[in-house]
């Protein structure tokens, strides 16, 4: 039994590890080939046409995907409208300004005029911005798929890293506990190379750090200047986080930072932190390097997922759970209910055939009765006793033969 213990610890860690990747598991490249072919090729063309008309989608997408995945993963919980009820998670500060939304309805409408509750809005998204990446100079990436919609987005989940958040906090408290490296976590930053941010965000760091009536000095006066000028407007506008290359995705990000021309603390913290100064130097050197390491890191972005979930018929809404009051029918349940209407009646159709069984078996004993009271009173005459008949039957067969045949006659 002791020599068994650790074969049985070994089998118990085997199964908890199955049980954990099970949720891993379910994405898979080219997950809709079956089930909708020509999902991945309608998302690609819807975000192409957008592009060609707004360059600027790539960085509203990838805001898009970070602030749902980082919430409770990639399940497409940003999308939720608000109701009177529920604020839902874009009702949050930090989603107040994330856009093309609609973009995302008109995927998802094409991809339900072709195949009805198949794609799930989280891929949506994951696709979406895969494709804008691409098509703004970045890597293009074999992506999983098969992530599910999630069931709730609550205002009061969301908690993402703020611009003014230190390097060593902002890994500490959302990218570690999510599994990312120091590494990854400057690469997924990266993405602000299309990236852009309101003044509300900077300003204070252009014109007032810290109270102190000057800017930053860690950013680059002229920098600053330009900055300034841009947030004098009284409608709180942008600024584009690259100020070099703002529509491409490339390694110009990151040497802006070497030189102090990071619009957001938080960036150029990276190129001041002694635990991120060589990565933001090594990405700035070499472009491959970064292609492959942004490739990866959105590749484990898009892999967090939840625990659960549906297809939603419409990204701002959940599907109703149930019929009733004239919804949509949940995705799942349609199946099993054809399969158990027709085996109620099956029991009630047949009782009754087995109920008249019994009645058919009582008459059989009847039918036997009546036949041996026939052969009794068919054999004594009527005339003579049963102890004589026998004895003349059998002590004069051959004499009366002839006068046991007139006797009937006579009698009757």
């Amino acid at each position: 039994m002791l020599g068994r213990a650790p074969l049985l610890v070994v089998f118990l860690l085997l199964c908890i590890n199955a049980a954990v990747e099970q949720v891993s598991a379910d994405l898979r490249v080219g997950f809709y080939q079956s089930t909708c072919p020509q999902a991945e090729t309608i998302v690609r063309q819807l975000v192409q046409k957008r592009f060609n008309t707004d360059k600027s989608v790539t960085a509203a997408l990838l805001r898009m995907h970070f602030h749902d995945c980082f919430i409770k993963g990639c399940d497409a919980s940003i999308l939720i409208d608000s109701t009177a009820q529920k604020p839902s998670e874009k009702a949050a500060g930090p989603n107040q300004t994330v856009r093309d939304f609609d973009l995302i309805d008109q995927i998802k409408t094409a991809l339900e005029a072709a195949c009805p509750s198949r794609v799930s809005c989280a891929d949506v998204i994951a696709l979406a911005t895969r494709d804008a990446v691409a098509l703004s100079g970045g890597p293009t990436y074999p992506l999983p798929t098969g992530r599910l919609d999630g069931l709730t987005s609550n205002v009061n989940d969301v908690n993402l890293p703020g611009p003014t958040m230190p390097v060593s906090s902002a890994f500490a408290q959302f990218f570690r506990p999510k599994g990312f490296t120091l590494n990854e976590m400057v690469t997924l930053l990266g993405a602000h190379t299309v990236g852009v941010a309101h003044c509300a965000f900077f300003q204070d760091r252009a014109s007032n750090f810290q109270g102190t009536g000057k800017p930053d000095p860690t950013m680059d006066p002229a920098l600053a200047g330009t900055l300034r000028r841009t947030c004098s407007a009284s409608n709180n506008p942008t600024a584009f986080l690259d100020q070099n290359t703002s529509f491409v995705v490339d390694t110009s990000f990151y040497r802006e930072l070497t030189v102090k021309r990071g619009v957001m603390q938080i960036d150029q913290e990276l190129a001041a932190d002694p635990s991120t100064s060589a990565m933001v130097a090594g990405f700035a050197r070499s472009e491959s390097s970064f292609r492959q390491s942004f490739a990866a890191a959105m590749v484990k972005m898009g892999s967090l997922v939840g625990q659960g979930g549906e297809v939603r018929k419409s990204c701002r809404v959940f599907n109703p759970k149930s019929p009733v009051g004239g919804g949509r029918p949940p995705v799942v349940q349609p199946a099993p209910r054809p399969v158990v209407r027709p085996r109620t009646p099956v029991p009630s159709t047949r009782r009754p055939v087995v109920s008249p069984r019994p009645p058919a078996v009582k008459p059989r004993p009847p039918v036997s009765r009546p036949r041996s009271p026939v052969v009794s009173r068919a054999p004594p005459p009527r005339s003579g006793g049963k102890k004589n008949v026998p004895k003349t039957n059998a002590k004069n067969v051959s004499k009366t033969k002839g006068n046991q045949k007139k006797k009937p006659g006579k009698g009757n």
